[in-house]
Formats: structure tokens, sequence, C-alpha cells
């Protein structure tokens, strides 16, 4: 049996740029628009797989190096966080968390997933 598709998408990107993320994105969708910024919020408006996307990119969310990029859809081309971190490890070179399972009670929420290496490693990953 396969893993129930997450109702949306959220995964933590290290040490990378704005415009590096919002490259990756557009790679991953057919039209990319900025409704909104304010701080270090970013929101957008995308097209995947003919469906509309709300996306959100936070950064600096945990310290300064990590930035938030959540997909507020299950339209996207992941079925999990964990798939969508692997394609952004891939496409970014750069160290990725996402949430080890979807947010339900009596799941850790201290338990992600790490990708460092290409192999993903699960962690715990508190934000005290």
């Amino acid at each position: 049996m396969t893993d129930p598709r997450h109702p949306d998408i959220e995964i933590y990107v290290k040490n990378c740029s704005l415009e590096q993320l919002e490259d990756w994105i557009r790679t991953r969708c057919s039209s990319l628009e900025r409704r909104f910024a304010q701080g270090l919020i970013y929101e957008y408006s995308c097209t995947m797989d003919m469906a509309p996307v709300d996306v959100m990119i936070h950064q600096k969310v945990v310290g300064k190096a990590w930035t938030s990029i959540w997909f507020k859809s299950d339209r996207t081309p992941w079925a999990k966080d964990l798939d969508c971190a692997m394609d952004a490890f891939a496409a970014l070179e750069t160290d990725i968390r996402c949430i080890a399972a979807g947010w339900s009670n009596g799941q850790d929420p201290d338990e992600w997933w790490e990708i460092t290496t290409g192999q993903p490693e699960k962690i715990q990953w508190r934000t005290e």
C-alpha cells in the first residue's frame, strides 16, 4: 500500500536565494506570478498540471539559514513532502528538510527527513 497524497507540500531549503528558489519552482509549473511580498514573506500563484496552486516562500524561518517553501495544494507534481524534497535537492544541490509524516495526531512533529548527500535520513529537528 502506498502512502496517501499529502494535502499540501512544505519543505525547508538551506542557504538558497529567493531567485534560485523561484527559478526551481518555474521549472515545475507553467506559470509563476508573485502576488504579495512583505519583509521575508512572498506569496505566488502558479499552475501545476493545469491546476492553480498557491505557493508561499518564507525566508529565514529557522535561524538565518532555512527558507520554507509551502505549496498549498495536493495538485503538485509530488505526492508527499519527501518527493518534493528529493526533487529540490537534485535541482538546488543544498540541504533540504521536510516533516517525516503528514501532520496528524500521534505523529512526532520533531521527526524530519534531512537530505544532505542525496539519501534521506531521519533526524530530530527541535527548534526551541
